[in-house]
């Protein structure tokens, strides 16, 4: 069905992967609509609780935005690329589902700036970070400029996007841009493995916390807050509430159904 990305849903996960290895899944407007449209698929698909975002081969996750095809846009082309493609992200962002990237080696550019809107990056040793975007003459336009200082702090995000310099995922890790890091071969295994362990949480709930989390930090505290507790008084108008607490009383597994 498509032609640059692989979608395959299995035991309530979508899988997405960047299928592009021979430019190292670089990402061309082709790929871009491509993900787009295989967003809105899984957003609308009840059966899929989590999806796990990866690159095709070993090399790369995504090696950031297709440069043969930008490097002869006008000032007005490049706006145009960049929001849709920040609307792309915004979509991936904004499921419903919780959104795992599996970075299996280069995120740079355009791909740093895929596995930061995801919810969650798990990253293999091979991973390498970046925004390399200032050595081409350019900035990041995906968001990369906005999300990397939510997510590393604002002096971090200056250095490296002031540089380009990339990072490996050990130094990634430890300014908090990805959450974990393990060994290549074990990549897969362990975001499904995270994927499981979200899929046997309340669904509702889980949604509502990253809906929480999402608005609540584009707020002030206060705000963010009282937004929480409207949030967390719908949770006891679902079954999963009444299931959950009469499990736990009952000292029993909570059998959720999501509704």
């Amino acid at each position: 069905m498509y032609k640059n990305i692989l979608l395959e849903k299995s035991e309530g996960i979508g899988y997405i992967t960047i299928n592009r290895p021979k430019v190292l899944n670089a990402l061309n407007k082709e790929t871009m609509i491509e993900l787009r449209d295989v967003v809105h698929e899984i957003g609308t698909d009840k059966d899929i609780k989590v999806v796990i975002v990866t690159g095709s081969g070993t090399k790369a996750f995504a090696a950031g935005a297709d440069i043969s095809e930008m490097h002869g846009m006008t000032a007005l082309e490049g706006r145009e690329w960049g929001k849709f493609s920040q609307k792309v992200f915004s979509d991936i962002e904004n499921l419903s589902q919780p959104v795992i990237a599996a970075v299996n080696g280069y995120a740079l550019g355009g791909g740093c700036e895929l596995a930061m809107s995801c919810d969650i990056r798990i990253a293999s040793e091979n991973a390498k970070f970046g925004q390399p975007e200032v050595l081409l003459g350019v900035i990041p336009g995906f968001a990369g400029t906005q999300r990397l200082p939510r997510l590393v702090g604002k002096g971090k995000a200056k250095e490296l996007l002031f540089t380009g310099e990339q990072i490996d995922a050990h130094e990634a890790y430890r300014i908090s841009l990805v959450n974990k890091v393990v060994p290549h071969e074990e990549l897969l295994s362990v975001a499904k493995a995270m994927a499981q362990k979200i899929q046997s949480c309340a669904p509702i709930a889980v949604q509502l916390c990253k809906v929480a989390v999402n608005e609540g930090l584009d707020t002030d505290l206060d705000t963010g807050v009282a937004y929480e507790a409207e949030v967390f008084g719908l949770c006891f108008a679902t079954n999963d509430q009444k299931e959950g607490m009469s499990a736990f009383v009952e000292k029993r597994k909570a059998q959720f159904v999501g509704k």
